[in-house]
Protein backbone atom coordinates (compact mmCIF):
# COMPACT_ATOMS: atom_id res chain seq x y z
CA UNK A 1 0.00 0.00 0.00
CA UNK A 2 1.55 3.35 -1.40
CA UNK A 3 1.98 5.87 1.44
CA UNK A 4 -1.21 8.14 1.93
CA UNK A 5 -2.56 11.72 3.37
CA UNK A 6 -5.90 12.63 4.00
CA UNK A 7 -7.92 14.91 6.23
CA UNK A 8 -11.47 14.36 7.82
CA UNK A 9 -11.40 18.49 7.45
CA UNK A 10 -11.39 18.44 3.46
CA UNK A 11 -11.23 15.69 0.35
CA UNK A 12 -8.46 16.03 -2.13
CA UNK A 13 -8.62 18.88 -4.29
CA UNK A 14 -11.73 20.40 -1.90
CA UNK A 15 -12.12 23.41 -0.61
CA UNK A 16 -10.45 23.88 2.52
CA UNK A 17 -12.90 25.33 4.99
CA UNK A 18 -11.98 28.93 6.66
CA UNK A 19 -11.80 27.56 10.22
CA UNK A 20 -8.03 26.75 9.19
CA UNK A 21 -7.61 30.27 7.49
CA UNK A 22 -6.73 33.75 8.16
CA UNK A 23 -10.33 34.49 7.77
CA UNK A 24 -11.21 31.25 10.45
CA UNK A 25 -9.66 30.34 13.17
CA UNK A 26 -6.24 29.92 11.39
CA UNK A 27 -5.83 26.50 13.37
CA UNK A 28 -4.07 23.34 11.54
CA UNK A 29 -6.71 20.63 10.31
CA UNK A 30 -6.30 17.25 11.52
CA UNK A 31 -4.17 15.22 8.87
CA UNK A 32 -4.40 11.22 8.86
CA UNK A 33 -1.47 9.04 6.71
CA UNK A 34 -1.12 5.39 6.39
CA UNK A 35 0.95 3.14 3.92
CA UNK A 36 4.74 4.06 5.38
CA UNK A 37 7.24 2.66 3.94
CA UNK A 38 9.24 -0.41 6.11
CA UNK A 39 12.39 1.95 5.80
CA UNK A 40 10.97 4.90 7.06
CA UNK A 41 12.37 6.29 10.06
CA UNK A 42 11.16 9.83 10.23
CA UNK A 43 8.91 12.12 8.57
CA UNK A 44 8.49 15.91 6.70
CA UNK A 45 5.07 17.38 6.44
CA UNK A 46 5.49 20.57 4.18
CA UNK A 47 2.51 22.77 3.75
CA UNK A 48 2.81 25.27 0.39
CA UNK A 49 0.97 27.29 -1.87
CA UNK A 50 2.46 27.40 -5.91
CA UNK A 51 -0.01 30.11 -6.44
CA UNK A 52 1.41 33.04 -4.21
CA UNK A 53 0.52 36.07 -4.93
CA UNK A 54 -1.42 35.77 -7.90
CA UNK A 55 -3.07 32.46 -9.11
CA UNK A 56 -2.95 34.50 -12.96
CA UNK A 57 1.16 35.58 -12.15
CA UNK A 58 2.48 33.12 -9.58
CA UNK A 59 6.05 34.27 -8.67
CA UNK A 60 6.87 32.04 -5.63
CA UNK A 61 5.97 29.04 -3.57
CA UNK A 62 4.68 30.12 0.04
CA UNK A 63 5.79 27.56 2.71
CA UNK A 64 2.86 27.60 5.56
CA UNK A 65 4.00 25.12 8.12
CA UNK A 66 6.97 22.93 8.21
CA UNK A 67 7.63 20.08 10.38
CA UNK A 68 10.04 17.33 10.90
CA UNK A 69 11.25 14.53 12.47
CA UNK A 70 7.90 13.41 12.91
CA UNK A 71 7.76 9.84 14.40
CA UNK A 72 6.76 7.29 12.11
CA UNK A 73 4.91 5.71 15.47
CA UNK A 74 2.44 8.66 14.74
CA UNK A 75 -0.44 8.55 12.03
CA UNK A 76 -2.09 11.41 12.53
CA UNK A 77 -1.98 15.38 13.94
CA UNK A 78 -4.82 16.15 15.57
CA UNK A 79 -6.86 19.75 14.48
CA UNK A 80 -5.11 22.87 15.92
CA UNK A 81 -2.10 21.29 17.29
CA UNK A 82 0.19 23.52 19.59
CA UNK A 83 3.57 23.14 19.56
CA UNK A 84 4.19 21.85 22.96
CA UNK A 85 1.57 19.07 21.75
CA UNK A 86 3.60 17.95 18.72
CA UNK A 87 4.76 14.32 19.23
CA UNK A 88 8.21 13.38 20.85
CA UNK A 89 11.26 14.47 18.59
CA UNK A 90 9.21 16.42 16.44
CA UNK A 91 10.67 19.53 15.27
CA UNK A 92 9.84 22.62 13.60
CA UNK A 93 11.27 24.79 10.67
CA UNK A 94 10.53 28.75 10.04
CA UNK A 95 7.70 28.87 7.29
CA UNK A 96 8.10 31.89 5.36
CA UNK A 97 6.45 34.29 7.99
CA UNK A 98 9.95 33.51 9.33
CA UNK A 99 7.87 31.56 12.15
CA UNK A 100 7.58 28.58 13.41
CA UNK A 101 3.82 26.90 13.52
CA UNK A 102 1.10 26.34 11.33
CA UNK A 103 0.15 29.78 8.80
CA UNK A 104 -3.25 29.18 7.31
CA UNK A 105 -4.31 29.67 4.13
CA UNK A 106 -4.41 33.81 3.21
CA UNK A 107 -4.58 34.71 -0.19
CA UNK A 108 -4.52 38.22 -1.22
CA UNK A 109 -6.36 37.40 -4.43
CA UNK A 110 -8.07 34.80 -6.62
CA UNK A 111 -8.10 31.16 -5.77
CA UNK A 112 -4.94 29.07 -4.54
CA UNK A 113 -4.26 25.60 -4.19
CA UNK A 114 -2.26 24.58 -0.68
CA UNK A 115 -0.39 21.19 -0.68
CA UNK A 116 0.43 19.57 2.35
CA UNK A 117 3.32 16.95 1.87
CA UNK A 118 4.56 14.36 3.51
CA UNK A 119 7.30 12.49 3.06
CA UNK A 120 9.24 9.41 4.95
CA UNK A 121 12.52 9.95 5.27
CA UNK A 122 14.64 6.63 5.57
CA UNK A 123 16.74 8.91 8.48
CA UNK A 124 16.28 10.90 11.19
CA UNK A 125 17.40 14.47 10.50
CA UNK A 126 19.84 16.20 13.26
CA UNK A 127 18.89 19.01 14.64
CA UNK A 128 18.71 21.96 11.94
CA UNK A 129 16.96 24.60 14.46
CA UNK A 130 14.48 26.41 12.62
CA UNK A 131 15.60 25.36 8.61
CA UNK A 132 13.60 27.03 6.05
CA UNK A 133 12.38 24.96 2.94
CA UNK A 134 15.47 25.29 0.98
CA UNK A 135 17.68 23.81 4.48
CA UNK A 136 15.19 21.16 4.91
CA UNK A 137 15.20 20.25 1.00
CA UNK A 138 18.77 19.68 0.87
CA UNK A 139 19.17 17.67 4.65
CA UNK A 140 15.99 15.42 3.03
CA UNK A 141 17.92 15.08 -0.04
CA UNK A 142 18.67 11.11 -0.79
CA UNK A 143 16.76 10.28 2.26
CA UNK A 144 12.83 10.28 0.68
CA UNK A 145 11.63 7.20 1.06
CA UNK A 146 8.12 7.81 -0.04
CA UNK A 147 6.15 10.95 -0.62
CA UNK A 148 2.02 12.02 -0.48
CA UNK A 149 -0.02 14.73 -1.01
CA UNK A 150 -3.41 16.44 -0.47
CA UNK A 151 -4.79 19.58 -2.15
CA UNK A 152 -7.19 22.04 -1.08
CA UNK A 153 -8.04 25.37 -2.46
CA UNK A 154 -8.68 28.40 -0.57
CA UNK A 155 -10.04 31.70 -1.69
CA UNK A 156 -11.47 34.60 0.45
CA UNK A 157 -14.54 35.19 1.00
CA UNK A 158 -14.33 38.84 3.48
CA UNK A 159 -16.46 36.71 6.01
CA UNK A 160 -15.08 35.95 9.39
CA UNK A 161 -15.44 32.77 10.81
CA UNK A 162 -16.49 33.43 14.38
Amino acid sequence: MPLSLGSPAFVDGGAIPALYTCEGKNISPALTWSGLPETARSLVLLVEDPDAPDPAQPRQIFVHWLLYNLPVVVSALTEAILPGALPAGTRQGNNDLQRTGYSGPCPPIGKHRYYFRLYALDEVLPDLEHPDKAQLMAAMAGHVVGEAVLMGTYAKTGVKVP
